[in-house]
């Protein structure tokens, strides 16, 4: 299960996750001593109350972040019910459409959380991505390039290695092409409904758009 893989995992409770703190995180390990170092590293190298046995930092969670944190748990069913309705309406509404790809896992046993709703915008679509996003960003649709330009075309490894994209075709590729659109559980079906139709109707007129957007 999640959480027991390696020496230790790393989970993010940032404010974009699907169970969030805000801010924060945790590490679990089965490894006891790693665990004592981790434990002395998030209180500046504390043994005990007045004792430093380690070089450390100041990486504990607050409590007003450990109660948001325990309030988004508490909330978990509510939030993938969201995500669910509204990845399914996505797929209702733009899995036919030629150009797009809904990006998925659907299997009779998937239990993804569906917390990003990431579509493909394929070379035959008749418009980029980046079109696509300067038209719904346009209509207050706040789509998002995520994990764009990519890690290797990002400082420090940008300068460390200025051809690492010649050997990732696939991320070279996949940069330009993918985009997130919104959900979650603020999100209601008819702005869901509202988004799609933006996106059919950009498809539908692809080339007139690019062109416009050219001058």
């Amino acid at each position: 299960m999640i959480g027991s893989f390696g020496d230790a995992e790393v989970f993010s409770f940032h404010a974009t996750k699907i169970v969030n703190s805000l801010e924060g995180g945790a590490i679990t390990t089965n490894d006891a001593d790693l665990a004592e170092r981790t434990r002395l590293l998030r209180n500046f190298g504390f043994a005990d109350y007045d004792t430093v046995s380690a070089l450390g930092t100041n990486g504990k969670m607050s409590e007003a972040s450990a109660a948001v944190g325990l309030t988004s748990l508490e909330s978990l069913d509510t939030f993938l019910a969201a995500n669910r309705r509204h990845y399914e309406q996505y797929r209702e509404h733009l899995g036919d459409l030629a150009g797009l790809t809904l990006v998925g896992a659907d299997t009779p046993r998937d239990r993804w959380n569906r917390h990003y709703v990431v579509i493909e915008i394929t070379p035959d679509a008749g418009l980029t991505r980046d079109d696509l996003l300067q038209l719904l960003w346009a209509e207050g649709v706040l789509a998002r390039r995520y994990f764009y330009p990519g890690v290797h075309a990002s400082e420090p490894y940008r300068s460390l290695d200025p051809n690492a994209g010649q050997g990732l075709p696939v991320t070279e590729a996949l940069v330009e092409r993918v985009l997130c659109l919104p959900t979650g559980s603020v999100l209601s079906e008819a702005e869901v409904a509202a988004i799609c139709e933006l996106i059919a109707d950009a498809f539908a007129h692809g080339t007139a758009i690019r062109s416009r957007l050219e001058h």
